[in-house]
């Protein structure tokens, strides 16, 4: 088998032959205008920022700015600041987020409303006891809530007060902590609560612990 082919050495490409082989520019593949390129692709011939027709293959594919359309002339280019127009966005309603990292939140076994009813009610019972029995998980979870009541009571103002009334379930509490807090803790910065480890509980074998108030 003999294969033959004609070879045309010196003919040369031109932008206008490439640009014959392109489809039409009346084609209605796009809603937004074309705007014809002068002969040469270069940002100096262009006057103002025009739209430049991207392509795969031969087939146009959504229009993409200039790279001068950041300047003086952003107002021929209205609507068209970035990128975005080119992707299409899923309008479900839902946001896309970064991995939590260094947020780590002791879930507790318990969705977040549940949880938050968990650790106020926990509070609530150290405040007014001094101490209480209740797994290490939920002693180590609840340190700082106990911590942070400490300290609004330190401060002492209308609006801590307040606060506190917000989280703590019983207001008499409230009231005495803000009270007794002064002649208790006046000294000491922080670390209000000691954790004891104690026996596993019978049943699951949970691990149990004792968080009293120093």
């Amino acid at each position: 088998m003999v294969m033959a082919c004609a070879t045309t050495g010196s003919s040369t490409w031109s932008m206008a032959s490439l640009r014959a082989a392109l489809p039409s520019p009346t084609t209605p593949t796009s809603r937004r205008s074309w705007v014809p390129l002068p002969s040469r692709l270069s940002l100096s011939h262009l006057k103002h920022p025009q739209l430049l027709r991207s392509f795969t293959g031969l087939s146009p594919v959504n229009p993409l700015l200039s790279a001068g359309s950041e300047g003086p002339y952003n107002k021929h280019c209205v609507g068209y600041n970035s990128f975005e127009h080119n992707f299409t966005f899923v309008e479900s309603g839902g946001r896309f987020l970064a991995m939590r990292h260094g947020k780590r939140v002791p879930k507790l076994n318990r969705p977040p409303d549940q949880r938050r009813a968990l650790l106020r009610g926990l509070t609530t019972q150290l405040l007014k006891h001094g101490r209480i029995k209740t797994t290490r998980a939920r002693a180590s979870a609840i340190r700082k809530y106990v911590d942070k009541m400490i300290t609004l009571a330190k401060e002492g103002s209308l609006h801590k007060r307040r606060q506190a009334l917000g989280f703590i379930y019983e207001k008499q509490i409230v009231h005495a902590l803000f009270a007794e807090v002064q002649d208790r803790y006046g000294e000491r910065n922080g670390g209000y609560t000691r954790i004891i480890r104690t026996l596993p509980r019978r049943g699951d074998n949970a691990p149990m612990a004792y968080i009293e108030l120093v």
